[in-house]
C-alpha cells in the first residue's frame, strides 16, 4: 500500500472557486488523496460551509474572496498559510454569444475576472509556493485548442490564463514550482449544466456536441479533478507548462 499523494505534503491546497461544480469536486478528491485543503469561494458562503463539513478535518478553512480584488487575493493568501498547490478553478457564468455580439465593457468585464482575477491569486501565492516548491493548477477550457462557435466570450480569456501559466512554468521552475492546466470539455455538471439550464444549449445543440465528441459522450467534474490532482500530485513531478484537455477527444 501506497501512501495517498498529499498525506506528507506540508501545508494545504487552495482551491479557488470551491463552490462550483468543478472546485467541489477538486476539493472532494485532494481530501481524498489525503491533503488539507482551503475552500475560496465568492458568494456562496453556504455551500462552502455545507461543503467543509463534508470534508471534515482534511477542510482547514473557508475564505471569501474578491479575486479581482489584489489586496482580497492577499488576504485570502495570508489566511490559507502555507500551500503546496493552488488550483484555480473560479470564473463566472459566461453566456454562450457570438463574438459580435459581445460589448467592449462586457469582455473587458470578462478579462478582469477571468485574466486578472487568475493573475491575482498566483502574484499572492507564489511567494508560498515557493517555499514548498508547489504546483499550481488553472482549470481553463478545452475550447483554447478548438473553437466552438459562441464561446469566445471563454475561450479568449482562457486562452490568456493558459499563456500565463507557461510564462509562469518557464519562470518559476528554478524555485521547483510547477504550472499546468486542465482544459474541460463539455461536462454534465459545472457550467455546462448551468448552460443547459439557461437555455443557452437546447436539445439540438446538445446532439451537435456529442457529434463532435469520439468518445459520443460529456464528462464529468471528477474527471477533471482526476486531472488535476495528478498535475498537483508527485507522480507528475516533470510536468510544468503543459495543458491536458479532458475533453473526450474533442480536440484530437
Amino acid at each position: 500500500m501506497t501512501a495517498p499523494d498529499f498525506a506528507y505534503r506540508r501545508g494545504a491546497a487552495l482551491v479557488t472557486g470551491a463552490t462550483g461544480g468543478i472546485g467541489a469536486a477538486v476539493a472532494r478528491l485532494l481530501a481524498a488523496r489525503g491533503s488539507s485543503v482551503v475552500l475560496a469561494y465568492r458568494s456562496s458562503k453556504a455551500a462552502a460551509e455545507a461543503l467543509a463539513a463534508e470534508l471534515g478535518g482534511h477542510a482547514i478553512s473557508t475564505v471569501r474572496a474578491d479575486l479581482a480584488d489584489p489586496a482580497a487575493c492577499a488576504a485570502l493568501v495570508e489566511a490559507a498559510g502555507p500551500l503546496h498547490t493552488l488550483v484555480h478553478a473560479a470564473g463566472p457564468h459566461v453566456p454562450m454569444v457570438h463574438l459580435s455580439r459581445v460589448t467592449p465593457d462586457r469582455f473587458r468585464e470578462q478579462l478582469v475576472q477571468d485574466v486578472s482575477g487568475f493573475f491575482n491569486v498566483v502574484s499572492a501565492a507564489l511567494p508560498a509556493l515557493r517555499g514548498t516548491q508547489g504546483s499550481i493548477v488553472a482549470v481553463t477550457t478545452a475550447a483554447t485548442r478548438r473553437h466552438p462557435v459562441r464561446d469566445g466570450l471563454s475561450s479568449g480569456p482562457k486562452g490568456a490564463v493558459e499563456a500565463l501559466v507557461r510564462g509562469i512554468a518557464a519562470e518559476e521552475g528554478r524555485y521547483g514550482v510547477r504550472a499546468n492546466c486542465v482544459g474541460p470539455g463539455m461536462l454534465t455538471d459545472g457550467m455546462a449544466e448551468r448552460l443547459i439550464a439557461g437555455g443557452d444549449l437546447d436539445e439540438r445543440a446538445l446532439e451537435v456536441a456529442r457529434a463532435n465528441i469520439p468518445l459520443r459522450t460529456f464528462g464529468t467534474a471528477e474527471d477533471i479533478a482526476e486531472a488535476v490532482c495528478f498535475l498537483a500530485s508527485d507522480r507528475a513531478r516533470f510536468i510544468t507548462g503543459q495543458k491536458l484537455d479532458v475533453d473526450g477527444g474533442y480536440t484530437a
